[in-house]
């Protein structure tokens, strides 16, 4: 599914400048991609995010083009607040709002304590996929807070080594990040961005909310991908400036860094 393979990939793109210190002066950026599939151009993403010491808002916001978007149109924004508790991310609400194959998706998640709450819920769960066990929503974050637990370690001891599980109000996934070492991204007119990066590699695996009728064999095997990471503006923070990743839908796909720039609205890649 084209959805499933995008998705994986923002489990671990826009929260790469959370990377900073928890001293760091407040920063609002946001930045845009573009995504290929065997030389052709499958989706559009863009991310903004504000945040400080003490609280995060994120949003990104991605939707398929060219062929892909002829036979599987779509698009999604998702977007969080929340709060650092001790070097710990902790979502206060999760909204996505989408429509895919012409069917409207949304899912509002509130969380107390350690639990996720969810609010909404649009498919119902029963009618696509297995219900998640508790065990496994609790201690739980959501897919966009994910990565600023992740790339917050690259901060604070220069490599990327860590795991979280993600609940996304259908899906329970295991996230796990590791240390490639320093690399030469070469020039290419796909991107705004050349010149030295901090590989990472990871993988995501579904554990639970498998859907109904699939192969649960094929959707729990490990998805893999790097992503590579640099200060894209002079004495910004780090951003995913190059991501390489599987998916199952259409394959191998490279994402773009394209622009880069102030303040934290989103530009260009809303579904309209």
């Amino acid at each position: 599914m084209l959805r499933c393979g995008i998705g994986f990939l923002f489990l671990l793109l826009p929260i790469a400048a959370f990377a900073q210190g928890p001293g760091s002066a407040p920063v609002s950026l946001h930045a845009q991609y573009e995504t290929y599939a065997a030389g052709v151009h499958v989706a559009e993403v863009e991310t903004g995010f504000s945040f400080d010491p003490r609280a995060y808002q994120i949003s990104l916001a991605y939707r398929t083009t060219g062929v892909v978007g002829f036979f599987v149109r779509g698009h999604q924004l998702d977007t969080v607040n929340g709060s650092w508790t001790g070097g710990r991310a902790t979502p206060s609400r999760f909204l996505g709002q989408g429509v895919w194959r012409g069917e409207d998706r949304l899912v509002e998640i509130d969380y107390q304590q350690t639990k996720p709450v969810i609010r909404q819920l649009v498919p119902p769960i029963v009618a696509e996929r297995e219900p998640v066990p508790d065990s496994l929503q609790v201690n739980s974050i959501d897919t966009l807070s994910a990565l600023a637990v992740l790339l917050r370690a690259v901060a604070t001891t220069g490599r990327c080594e860590t795991a979280v599980r993600t609940f996304d109000g259908r899906r329970a996934v295991e996230i796990e990040a590791h240390t490639v070492g320093e690399e030469l991204l070469a020039p290419t007119t796909r991107s705004s961005f050349e010149g030295k990066a901090l590989r990472c590699n990871f993988s995501g695996r579904m554990l639970a909310g498998f859907k109904f009728g699939d192969d649960r064999g094929r959707d729990g095997k490990p998805m893999h991908g790097s992503a590579w990471l640099a200060a894209a503006v002079p004495g910004g923070p780090l951003l995913p400036v190059r991501m390489a990743f599987e998916t199952r839908w259409f394959g191998d796909a490279i994402m773009y860094l394209t622009n880069i720039g102030q303040g934290s609205e989103l530009r260009v890649a809303r579904g309209k």
